[in-house]
């Protein structure tokens, strides 16, 4: 049975053995029964060293509060069973009770400072114990919060330190394998700690699928309590250098003290850097729900009204305000999802400081409202705030106040317009160009705003042309209407001039097809952005992009018809002698078109046409590649005026009319159609051959002697040898068919000799001396066969008169023989003289021959009068006369025609006189 006189020993033996068997109830009556030896400390000893880790402490927490309260009554009745110690002498009692070793109240390693009270100090070392050995710290609350009121250094350790890691192992991030024990985390320093707390921090979990709100309520229900009270006794290393990890390094506050207090702070500030460079989107949400170090969350331990005093909280908010700018600019990426998550932290910090609201990033980008006075904050020198010193008190751009946060909203303004467009750019870039004015990043970034716009420019309507260019122009001087053309703006574009900025966007327009817009802005609005200079600088050259982009010559449509819109919109501003040979070019591009024309395999573009060395050329392509193309000679005539007109022809192109005569005389040659060759040899080449010559000198006869009055013009290289090859062509198979004979000879063959003959004869006019000989050469071939088919169709109508008439032709009266032979005596006569008739050898032709012996004779060393001219050729109505003999004196004024060409030549190299009585 129970006895209450039971020894020290044996009264200590069995707490410990009620203790380690979890009877609380035989325990309190134990105490209760045995005060004096089981006074408070061994009892606490006891259930240290004893009582199980595991037991759920609201079975011992009454006991323990009645030990606090120093009373434990008395139950009735109640007895203790001691039989245990049955037989157990005093002496081993004793020895037993050394040998229990039991634990001190106070944990080992235990820090200067903390609580003094044996029950405070027992909770927390049976609150390790419970940690170490079961690894339950969520029974420690219920162990813990009956006495914190009791505690206020108990309180602190729990806040400090039990409340924040359970929050993050059991609540906040149950799936994080980052656990540790109590002891672990009291020697933590800040960073280590924050490290651990925040590592689950911004990252979704299974216990948080939508992770929205978990960013503040990790900085208020864990780092907030994790910094509850600046005098707690956990061993802090206080960080005295910079960490060298982060690149924004904290300066040294002004007040050492704020710096010293406020310490732990500065680590939460450096995450917050830390996240805007690798988390932006935490960041963001830290920022959105979180107040600042002042916005805790204790657990209902202690009001976070008296955490920080008034001093202390105002410094911390400036810390926090300039920390989050700070970030603002540190955030790398340039999406329109990052700049929003910006525009929000800017939004809540005007509302922190009273000012007034800003609307959202798409709102502001539309609006684009003036930028107000920024006093000095655009200074080159405040740009080296941009890599180093975020945080620290110098920095204008991170500083807290109405012109940093203008600043700052301008900037995010620039940087929308650019990423909104495809051209992503950061608030650090945007701060770079807007504070450094370096013009060639200002163009670099220009280019690629521009370059976006002309890639979906033509897909756009005007409403999208004027905003863009509102905006460019917004980017150059953030809505400083003041700005000059000339001269710089405030802008992230400002250090490019103005009007290079307008004649950017007028050729912006001009390529997308916006001639209208762009004839409205530039050319007819009263408030003119560009110089009339500007225009007539800017216009042609738009004009002629337009058009070597072209992929066809067609001016109903694509380049060239932009083309001629611009000329046509903007005719008041420019240049008319510009205009009028880009206006040839348009309509000789056109002409083109409306041909086949393959180049290298590559249908023709326009801009062959104006990069051709020799634009000529390709009409002799055309010729070649379209079928009949050159009965169309007057268009091809008119093709090569326009290219000259369009100053497409050089100076030793100048027989451009000529060279297109024979190019069709050519290929109406090469498709067998002579009588169309004939007719451009005989009418349009004589037209443009003949005056291009009317300027060359004939020798004379004067005071000095045989000299030329002026150089003589260089003949063409294509008129005398496209008659010569008319000359030379013979009748075939695939001929095609005279339609009209008119007064010439019915034989064709002989009809074709004699329009041989004229073509040799032309030749001979346009020919330089080398050439002579040889088309004499063709002309007597010509001539030897003329004689032969005459001479052939003489000897048939010989025998057509033989045969007589009577027998061919039954009851034909005899009297009209001798008109029939009249009329063929007539036909062989004007047949026998055709040649002379068609060899068209003018007066002026026979007296030039003239001068030309006598000019030889000169040349010669001859003296004496002039030569005496040769007689004229008889016209074709002359009549009879020997065929040789009429076939020689061709001949020989054919020579002397040529020998004359060839005097006069000599006679302007030697300075020769001219022949007296030469038309």
């Amino acid at each position: 049975m129970a006895r209450s006189n039971t020894s020290a020993a044996k009264a200590i033996l069995l707490a410990a053995h009620f203790a380690g068997n979890t009877d609380i109830t035989s325990l309190r009556n134990l105490i209760s029964q045995n005060r004096k030896p089981l006074r408070i400390e061994i009892v606490l000893r006891i259930l240290l060293s004893h009582l199980p880790e595991s037991l759920d402490p609201s079975k011992y927490v009454p006991l323990l509060q009645e030990l606090a309260e120093g009373e434990i009554p008395a139950t009735q009745d109640a007895e203790v069973d001691t039989s245990i110690l049955d037989g157990v002498a005093e002496g081993d009692a004793s020895r037993r009770v050394k040998k229990l070793h039991l634990l001190p109240v106070t944990w080992p390693n235990a820090q200067e400072g903390g609580p003094k009270d044996l029950l405070s100090r027992f909770l927390i070392h049976r609150s390790m114990r419970i940690d170490q050995y079961t690894g339950m710290i969520d029974l420690i609350p219920k162990l813990i919060s009956p006495f914190v009121q009791y505690s206020p250094g108990l309180r602190t350790w729990m806040i400090t330190t039990v409340l924040p890691l359970l929050r993050f192992s059991y609540e906040y991030h149950p799936n994080e394998r980052a656990m540790t024990t109590i002891v672990a985390f009291e020697q933590m320093d800040d960073q280590a700690g924050l490290s651990l707390l925040l590592s689950g921090t911004g990252k979704p979990d299974s216990a948080n699928e939508s992770n929205e709100h978990t960013v503040g309520r990790d900085l208020r229900g864990l780092v907030g309590p994790w910094m509850y009270s600046d005098n707690r006794s956990k061993r802090r290393k206080l960080r005295t250098e910079p960490n060298l990890s982060i690149p924004e390094t904290i300066a040294q506050e002004p007040n050492a003290a704020d710096k010293q207090r406020c310490a732990s702070w500065e680590e939460v500030f450096n995450w917050m850097i830390a996240q805007s460079r690798t988390s932006w989107k935490t960041l963001v949400q830290a920022i959105e729900q979180w107040d600042g170090p002042g916005d805790v969350d204790l657990g209902g331990y202690e009001d976070s009204a008296v955490l920080l005093d008034e001093d202390d909280q105002q410094y911390l908010e400036q810390r926090y305000a300039r920390t989050a700018l700070a970030c603002a600019y540190l955030v790398p990426e340039a999406s329109l999802e990052a700049l929003s998550g910006i525009n929000a932290i800017l939004t809540r910090f005007i509302a922190l400081l009273d000012l007034d609201k800003v609307s959202t990033l798409e709102a502001a980008g539309a609006i684009l409202s003036p930028v107000a006075n920024l006093n000095n904050v655009l200074s080159v020198k405040n740009a080296a705030f941009l890599k180093s010193g975020f945080l620290d008190d110098e920095n204008v751009l991170t500083t807290p106040n109405e012109t940093s946060l203008r600043l700052l909203h301008a900037l995010l303004i620039s940087a929308y317009i650019f990423t909104k467009e495809g051209t992503g750019l950061s608030i650090r870039k945007a701060a770079e160009l807007a504070l450094l004015q370096q013009e060639l990043e200002q163009r670099k970034e220009f280019k690629r705003l521009i370059s976006v716009h002309n890639n979906r420019g033509l897909k756009s309507d005007d409403r999208y042309w004027t905003r863009a260019r509102h905006e460019i122009l917004w980017l150059h001087h953030w809505g400083d209407g003041d700005a000059r053309v000339n001269e710089g703006g405030r802008g992230v574009l400002g250090k490019i001039p103005k009007e290079e900025i307008e004649v950017t966007l007028l050729q912006t327009l001009l390529s997308n097809n916006r001639v209208t817009l762009a004839q409205s802005i530039y050319q007819n609005s009263p408030d003119k952005p560009l110089s009339q200079k500007a225009l007539n600088d800017t216009l042609p050259g738009a004009a002629m992009e337009a058009y070597d982009n072209a992929t066809n010559g067609n001016m109903t449509r694509g380049g060239v018809k932009r083309c001629y819109d611009i000329l046509k919109a903007f005719s008041q501003s420019l240049d008319s002698f510009s205009a009028s040979q880009i206006e040839e070019l348009v309509k000789v591009t056109h002409e083109i078109s409306a041909y086949r024309l393959v180049i290298k395999k590559e249908p023709f573009k326009p801009v062959v046409l104006r990069v051709h060395s020799d634009p000529i050329s390709l009409i002799g392509m055309i010729l070649d590649q379209n079928e009949r193309a050159y009965t169309h000679v007057r268009d091809f005539m008119s093709m090569a005026k326009q290219m000259d007109k369009a100053g497409l022809i050089k100076k030793d192109q100048a027989t451009y009319l000529e060279r297109v005569i024979s190019m069709c005389i050519d290929a109406a040659l090469a498709n067998d159609d002579y009588e169309t060759a004939y007719s451009y040899v005989m009418t349009r080449l004589s037209n443009v051959a003949g005056p291009s010559r009317s300027n060359q000198v004939s020798p004379s006869r004067n005071n000095s002697g045989l000299k030329a009055e002026k150089p003589a013009m260089i003949l063409d290289d294509w008129s005398w040898k496209a008659a010569l090859q008319a000359g030379k062509y013979r009748r075939n198979n695939n001929t095609v068919k005279p339609t009209h004979i008119g007064t010439a000879s019915g034989n064709i063959e002989i009809r074709h000799l004699q329009q041989r003959m004229d073509c040799l004869s032309l030749a001979l006019r346009f020919a330089p001396s080398s050439a002579l000989q040889e088309i004499l050469n063709a002309y007597r071939r010509c001539e030897e066969e003329l004689e032969t088919k005459m001479r052939e169709e003489e000897e048939e109508e010989a025998a057509w008169d033989e045969q007589g008439d009577d027998q061919l032709m039954p009851g034909v009266f005899v009297t009209d023989v001798p008109k029939r032979k009249l009329e063929s005596a007539s036909a062989s006569g004007t047949a026998e003289e055709a040649p002379m008739s068609l060899f068209d050898l003018s007066r002026a032709s026979m007296a030039r021959a003239s001068s030309g012996l006598a000019a030889l004779n000169v040349l010669q060393g001859s003296k004496g009068t002039d030569a005496k001219e040769r007689p004229e050729a008889q016209s074709s109505g002359d009549g009879g006369g020997d065929i040789g003999a009429s076939r020689a004196r061709k001949r020989d004024q054919l020579m002397n025609a040529a020998t004359g060409t060839l005097a006069g030549g000599l006679g302007w190299v030697l300075g020769a006189p001219q022949p007296r009585g030469v038309d």
